[in-house]
């Protein structure tokens, strides 16, 4: 399996570590991380902006994905749904947990929740990944 570490190394200089969000664990039925809700990651009032949230969220699903491929295989997101419920203000830090639904051959279904510092969820994101061959 591969390493918290090494999966943390490969995001860093990707979209995902401009983020700036940290994993805190990556296995198969699980992954987290952390997410610092800085002032650019927001729209006007100092909230977190939804498309932060999502692709916090896409990137937490797409690591379970990648933590579960066989050799060879790669993974891309095909289908997402989002249901936002509450805000996340600048200074803050939310934290996602993705769990598997579904870890087909062909497609792999996650489901993340995203919480505030105090434990308020503020979304719920479904995705499907596809598993692509060599």
């Amino acid at each position: 399996m591969t390493s918290l570490d090494s999966i943390q190394e490969l995001l860093a200089p990707l979209f995902p570590g401009m983020l700036g969000m940290q994993l805190t664990e990556a296995t198969p039925e699980r992954v987290s991380a952390t997410l610092k809700v800085r002032p650019e990651l927001c729209t006007v009032g100092g909230i977190l902006h939804g498309g932060a949230i999502m692709a916090f969220a896409d990137t937490l699903g797409a690591v379970g994905t990648f933590v579960n491929l066989p050799q060879g295989k790669r993974t891309t997101t095909i289908e997402s749904s989002t249901k936002f419920m509450g805000a996340a203000p600048s200074g803050s830090t939310v934290t996602g947990e993705s769990i598997a639904l579904h870890r087909g051959q062909t497609t792999m279904v996650w489901q993340t929740s995203i919480k505030s510092e105090s434990g308020k969820l503020c979304a719920v994101v479904t995705q499907t990944q596809l598993v692509l061959g060599n």
